[in-house]
């Protein structure tokens, strides 16, 4: 009993501690004073409002959102093939074909996004959405095929094989037994892909403009020359934005990871 107490215990200290720092970001964007403060000096919106009214803050953040949300797309697109390929046949060098799939998870992406500029300058692909895109595609791909791997067992397999001997065909195979199964990992690696997409600034600042900016470079750029309570607001919004979206994924698609029982 005393263990589980202690556990339990640990649990909500854990959690407290994670959730300090955004308890941080949002009092401090509530604050009056005309600099960062915890406890706010007082409870006010008006940075929120400066940041509404401020175009540059909303085009980035509709750029960032944008991006993410393209990024995660052709990422699914591109993963869940290369792991059915992955796992569903042999051939030489496979296991270095997937080392090489997940190699952005290690490599620096400063690295990545100078490597990606100097390519991209050789063919007329830089400083616009499509230069970011393909940056951002490079880097989420692997969480969503790192997290769709696992799901393409033996025993999904014995399930497909079993729906083609009963006369269904491939595409239909796939939507009815292998996408219900790995929706779980899709899912997952979505979430992982579009956050990854929408945080990143080592690679994103090499082919932004001042025009086309995302907001975690929109809010590296603001630090350097002023700091005040709107770099919260933005981050408090931000933080909003990220709990509204999961708790629609979890409403319409499901975050128990459990397939339907139908």
């Amino acid at each position: 009993m005393a263990i589980r107490l202690f556990i339990r215990l640990l649990a909500v200290l854990t959690l407290a501690f994670l959730l300090l720092p955004l308890v941080v970001i949002v009092g401090a964007s509530l604050t009056t004073s005309e600099f960062l403060a915890f406890p706010p000096q007082g409870l006010t919106l008006r940075w929120y409002e400066v940041v509404i009214s401020d175009p540059t803050y909303v085009a980035s953040f509709v750029t960032s959102s944008a991006l993410a949300l393209a990024a995660t797309v052709v990422a699914i697109v591109l993963a869940v093939p290369a792991a059915l390929a992955i796992a569903r046949n042999e051939f030489p060098g496979k296991a270095a074909f997937a080392s090489l799939l997940l190699s952005p998870l290690v490599l620096p992406h400063l690295v990545l996004g100078a490597a990606l500029l100097q390519f991209g300058s050789s063919i007329g692909l830089t400083r616009n959405f499509a230069a970011l895109l393909v940056g951002h595609v490079v880097i989420v791909t692997p969480f969503v095929l790192r997290t769709v791997l696992p799901m393409l067992d033996k025993d999904q397999l014995a399930l497909e094989e079993a729906s083609r001997d009963l006369g269904a065909g491939s595409i239909e195979t796939f939507f009815l037994i292998t996408l219900p199964q790995i929706r779980a990992g899709i899912v997952a690696g979505a979430i992982f892909a579009f956050i990854t997409s929408f945080i990143n600034v080592e690679l994103s600042i090499f082919n932004t403009t001042a025009a086309l900016n995302t907001i975690p470079v929109q809010l590296f750029n603001y630090v350097q020359y002023s700091v005040d309570p709107s770099i919260a607001a933005v981050s408090a919004a931000t933080i909003l934005a990220a709990v509204v979206a999961i708790v629609l994924i979890d409403f319409t698609v499901g975050l128990d990871f459990l397939p339907d029982d139908n």
